[in-house]
């Protein structure tokens, strides 16, 4: 079955979306009735944020500033400096770990967090890493509220935003928290803005926007194997853009799956037996007004639970797999930024492949030969290489939508890759197609996503990728879907997964020398979309919105 957004979605509806079916009392006992209508309309935002002209207003119990020093604080607020500098005599740590002391008006807290700037490997992001240290030592002092106040270094542009972003992040409580203790759902009722030498106002628009956006892929992504499973992702996800620029449709058919998607198909067969596991393929469109220049077509990797199938996550290591879902989570955020900027002459399709990968008799297992939605036919190297399966019909769907599209670039996000992490850490993973290369789109992407502090690091693709996968061999199989080893332990692990999608969707076919060449981008964000139990960073939206429309960031 097929499932379009509806504009005239009741509450009850919703709620029934959820599986909420019992009496109406019932409904009205369950926690997630009681979030749902505290919070109908609400912004997706772990509060609302205020801009602040007065910085001696006595509103807020407590004030966060956020400088690199006191000279900074002196030029910027003479009466705080004055405390601070009063502070320093007595304490000489004062400017490289903060301090917290009371106001000279004696109502509310000033919390002085420091950032550190100076060296030459230093990024914006020590400011939101300052503000995010500042408002948890607030919290921890007892605030109810409180005032972001920001002096900017001339060396970051952004900073400021940064700064509120990083106090965002401090402030988010997860979803399923919320919803059972809805009468602690905000850590704080306001926080205010203030910064000095620039205006406020349009920083709150901008901050709001873009936190929204991570603030859905967070629910999302952090959301437990069984709060997230494919059907309740799905309810969120339609919900979410309910009356609103983006329009979505949702399969949950299992027969259109093995027609149409049966590399996801696959994946979701084991899982599929059971009714509150079952797959959904999402598809997300939206166009902003004026003539279309670029179309963006983000395909997001949305396991719900990653046991690793057949091949089976052992020693530990199946802990955390609820995150798989990240890619998806975060195409969504993505999404939703699309929503609040409305930005014009942009068309965006995404597709989310969203399905868990059990273990079960119905499991998919190695040596099995499958043939893609494109009709390349592969052996199953590996069960726990799930997240290209499940992606790439989706990615040769779009890449027959996008040769009808306006200066279409197709993207794959996905948590894919212990490699990942070994390669670059904590940061996102970049590779481009021939077409995307020729356009310079990693670089670009990367120095967008510097300026916000979502940083990406660029790798490439190599023909030794596409001799990996390939099968010259095998009579059976074109191509091979995996090796029997970790990622972690294969040479080139994050890079070669990219060479099998391509071949996988003949995307190869659509290269610089081709007729109609086809950009295409993988993001790789194992290693910076967040482990549990922390917070999901939603990486890369910041990166993507900057590109997309960062003149509208400004």
């Amino acid at each position: 079955m097929i499932y379009r957004s509806s504009r005239v979605l009741g509450q009850f509806s919703c709620l029934l979306a959820f599986g909420l079916r019992s009496s109406p009392s019932a409904v009205a006992r369950s926690t997630w009735y009681r979030y749902y209508i505290m919070n109908v309309n609400v912004e997706r935002l772990p509060c609302k944020l205020h801009a602040v002209t007065d910085l001696e207003t006595n509103d807020y119990s407590a004030v966060v500033l956020v400088a690199s020093n006191l000279d900074n604080v002196k030029l910027a607020a003479a009466s705080f400096f004055k405390v601070l500098s009063a502070q320093a005599k007595i304490d000489n740590t004062v400017e490289k770990e903060g301090a917290l002391v009371a106001l000279e008006s004696g109502k509310g807290r000033l919390v002085f967090a420091p950032v550190h700037t100076s060296n030459d490997y230093d990024d914006v992001r020590s400011y939101a890493e300052a503000a995010a240290k500042g408002i948890q030592r607030a919290l921890n002092a007892g605030a109810t509220d409180a005032l972001l106040a920001v002096v900017p270094d001339k060396k970051f542009k952004q900073a400021a935003l940064v700064s509120v972003l990083g106090a965002y992040e401090a402030l988010y409580l997860p979803l399923q928290y919320r919803e059972a203790v809805p009468e602690k759902a905000q850590k704080i009722t306001k926080l205010g803005l203030w910064v000095h030498g620039q205006a406020t106002e349009s920083i709150v628009k901008v901050a709001e926007g873009l936190e929204s956006g991570r603030f859905v892929a967070r629910d999302l992504g952090g959301g437990d194997p069984e709060r997230m499973a494919a059907p309740k992702f799905a309810a969120y996800v339609k919900d979410l853009f309910n009356n609103t620029k983006v329009t979505v449709e949702i399969i949950d058919d299992i027969k259109i799956f093995e027609k149409e998607y049966p590399m996801f198909a696959a994946v979701n067969r084991a899982a599929s037996v059971v009714e509150r596991h079952r797959g959904r393929i999402i598809f997300l469109r939206y166009t902003g007004e004026g003539k279309i220049t670029k179309t963006l077509l983000p395909v997001g990797k949305g396991i719900t639970y990653d046991t690793g199938g057949a091949d089976v996550k052992v020693g530990g290591h199946m802990a955390g797999m609820s995150r798989d879902k990240c890619g998806a989570s975060n195409v969504v955020g993505f999404f939703q930024t699309l929503v609040k900027f409305a930005p014009k002459n942009i068309k965006a399709i995404g597709a989310l492949a969203v399905c868990r990968n059990s273990i079960g008799e119905e499991s998919y297992v190695a040596d099995e030969i499958i043939t893609s939605r494109a009709g390349v036919r592969m052996r199953i190297g590996n069960t726990d290489a799930e997240g290209r399966m499940a992606m790439t019909d989706l990615l040769c769907k779009l890449k027959e939508v996008a040769l009808n599209e306006t200066n279409p670039h197709l993207m794959t996000v996905a948590t894919l890759t212990g490699h990942c992490c070994l390669a670059v850490g904590t940061y996102t993973a970049v590779i481009d197609n021939g077409p995307a290369k020729a356009e310079k789109f990693s670089s670009i992407i990367q120095a967008a996503g510097d300026r916000l502090g979502d940083m990406l690091e660029i790798s490439t693709l190599r023909r030794d990728d596409y001799k990996f996968v390939r099968s010259p061999n095998d009579g059976d199989a074109d191509l091979l879907q995996c090796n029997s080893k970790p990622s972690s332990q294969t040479a080139r692990g994050h890079q070669f997964p990219m060479a099998f999608m391509v071949l996988a969707s003949k995307l190869d076919e659509h290269g610089l020398n081709s007729e109609k060449p086809l950009k295409y981008s993988h993001f790789d964000i194992a290693g910076s979309s967040g482990n549990v139990p922390d917070t999901p960073t939603g990486a890369p939206i910041l990166a993507l919105a900057a590109y997309s429309f960062g003149e509208l960031l400004e």
